[in-house]
């Protein structure tokens, strides 16, 4: 069994060894090979001593196959581009059924008894050369068909896929994206883009047979039609991270970025899908899209319709010269129109020319509902980009997203306010655990960190939906750090959904306050007085009674509340030293890393607490 094991692997080893090999080869070079048999066969054939007939008939039929593929070696040295995958797959095997036909003829080149005795051939040995040949045959046959751009696609089955279809499908429809008629090409994206959609396989043997670059080529030189089938097409195929590496590695993100600054809007909708699902699956893509800067035209999009006052753009204080007006004129100015996207169209399309200033009166003229549609995806890919990515949220607080992100929430009540919450919060979740995007991007006396904070906490009071409230709960717990001590219009809200009705907002209430009154929050001592000030004590009590999540996570802030006001009466009166040793011991079984920290807030409360007992427990289980 193990020495079965043994040679399965082997031979695939082998196999694959051939198969880089024969890649590494130029077409011409493979080519040349089968020919130089053919020749040969027919030579050995000639020169036979017996089965004469059966030598003679299988010399015409190499023959035939030899003026084949001198045909496919002109076709190849004159069509630009070439699709060889499928050739490369043909002539491989038309050349190992050559090396069975000159195996066979040599045998028949034989003199004396001897040798007859070991080089025998038998009719059957000749029927199955000639099954191959014929096979062979079909497959140049077919080969020299699909590659005939005058007459489409072409669809027929050759014999070496008559076992799997799809192949010659897939082949068909790569060879006319990469070589056919601007139609043609369009229709065949499409194709491929049904056939991705269907399964996992069909998305595997596209990528494989080198569908991706033909595809992001259509992308880049296509008209409307040909560009929209293209990204349809590579929308189905990235579905997971290999596959999405693979558009990575053949350099596809300029290409895609490109497209997104300057196409129609309906082609735009797709890229922005596209971009936001390759930087879900992978971050390589993600750091790649930061590289090409793809932010700065999906911002534009998000804000297109809306003005958004700069900074630099407002008056000094004092007196103001003829210059600064005419410098904000400018700014305002510009502030008005579209990001004109940095990498034209000129350098991928192949009349030089550029097509944004067409694309721009377009969008003017554009139904809302489509630009609704555009600013959904182009804040979802802003989400997907943000997700645990320093940079790209660094990028977007850099450009006017924070404060554009701010405008949409409270001007849309659906998807596209649900996108923009999720790429907040995401960037907030990046800038908790890095001090310098959070000083430069969430600075209080900033106009979009105040615009971001006002969207939040209105959500947080107003929203019905609890989905919602936990995206704004957990992005505000995110920011606990920033917040001076005399803010204190934050921690109101918090406190009233500790009393939720629905466990995950009074969970997740309770983990962001956590962060306001944790120790490694400077300003612990006066956000727990703040607590304390909006009786946030009884509902944390009272969440404490729902399930084991809810409960850890507000014993925690209990704990916090205990080291930073033991002395508070609250606390007393709500029994938080009964609370917590009662509820140490089970907890603590489960999550010994809390030990430590019951232990100093049971301390703490036994010291103020009348009755107490000032020594420190150990909680051994």
């Amino acid at each position: 069994m193990a020495g079965a094991k043994i040679a399965i692997s082997t031979s695939q080893t082998v196999t694959r060894n051939e198969e880089d090999n024969n890649n590494n080869k130029s077409l011409q070079e493979e080519l040349s090979l089968p020919i130089i048999l053919s020749d040969r066969v027919i030579k050995s054939a000639q020169e036979a001593e017996s089965n004469k007939q059966d030598c003679s008939d299988l010399a015409r039929q190499v023959d035939k196959l030899s003026q084949m593929l001198r045909s496919l070696v002109r076709l190849s040295a004159a069509t630009q581009s070439l699709y060889d995958r499928p050739v490369r797959r043909v002539v491989s095997d038309v050349t190992k059924n050559l090396e069975r036909a000159l195996t066979l003829t040599r045998k028949c080149k034989h003199s004396g008894v001897l040798r007859q005795v070991f080089s025998i051939t038998t009719a059957a040995d000749f029927r199955k050369a000639f099954n191959l040949l014929d096979s062979s045959a079909g497959d140049l046959r077919w080969l020299l068909t699909i590659f005939d751009d005058a007459d489409g696609t072409n669809l027929s089955l050759p014999p070496i896929a008559s076992n799997d279809p799809i192949l010659a499908w897939v082949w068909s429809y790569i060879s006319t994206v990469q070589m056919g008629q601007l139609r043609d090409r369009v229709d065949a994206a499409n194709e491929l883009a049904s056939l991705a959609r269907d399964n996992d396989r069909n998305k595997k043997i596209i990528v494989e047979e080198g569908g991706v670059l033909p595809l992001l080529k259509l992308l880049k030189e296509g008209d409307n039609e040909g560009q929209l089938a293209a990204v349809n097409a590579l929308l189905n195929l990235a579905t997971d991270q290999e596959r999405v590496r693979v558009i990575v590695d053949v350099r596809g993100i300029p290409i895609i970025v490109a497209v997104l600054g300057d196409s129609p809007m309906k082609i735009q909708i797709v890229v922005a899908n596209l971009v936001a699902r390759m930087a879900d699956l992978d971050n390589v893509a993600q750091e790649e899209f930061v590289r090409e800067n793809v932010t700065k035209p999906l911002v534009s999009l998000l804000s297109m319709d809306m003005f958004l006052e700069s900074a630099s753009a407002k008056p000094p204080v004092g007196k103001t010269s003829i210059h600064s007006i005419v410098q904000m004129n400018k700014e305002l100015a510009t502030n008005k129109h579209s990001y004109h996207y940095q990498h034209s169209y000129s350098n991928s399309s192949s009349d030089g020319s550029s097509r944004g200033g067409n694309y721009r009166k377009e969008r003017e003229l554009e139904l809302p509902e489509v630009k609704l549609k555009v600013k959904v995806s182009c804040a979802g890919a802003l989400w997907k980009l943000s997700k645990g990515c320093l940079s790209n949220s660094r990028k977007i607080t850099e450009t006017k997203g924070l404060i554009c992100l701010a405008k949409l929430i409270g001007e849309d009540r659906g998807e596209l306010r649900f996108n923009c919450l999720m790429a907040i919060m995401e960037i907030t979740v990046v800038a908790e655990e890095n001090s310098d995007l959070r000083r430069s991007a969430f600075k209080t006396n900033s106009p979009a960190a105040k615009a971001v904070l006002d969207e939040l906490l209105k959500v947080i009071r107003e929203e019905n939906d609890p989905t919602l409230k936990i995206v704004a709960i957990r992005s505000i717990g995110c920011l606990a750090r920033t917040f001076p001590a005399k803010e204190t219009r934050i921690i109101g809200p918090l406190v009233a959904q500790l009393g939720s009705k629905n466990v995950d907002v009074a969970t997740e209430a309770a983990i962001a306050l956590g962060k306001f009154v944790c120790p490694d929050n400077f300003n612990c001592s006066e956000h727990s007085k703040a607590i304390f000030e909006f009786e946030g004590v009884p509902p944390l009590m009272r969440l404490l009674r729902v399930n084991e999540g809810a409960q850890i996570h507000g014993l925690v802030l209990l704990c916090y509340l205990a080291l930073n006001g033991g002395n508070s009466k609250a606390l007393e009166q709500a029994r938080a030293l009964n609370a917590l040793e009662g509820a140490a011991r089970h907890v603590l079984v489960q999550h010994p890393d809390l030990r430590d920290l019951f232990a100093r807030a049971i301390h703490h409360l036994t010291l103020y607490q009348a009755g107490g007992h000032p020594h420190i427990q150990s909680f051994a289980p």
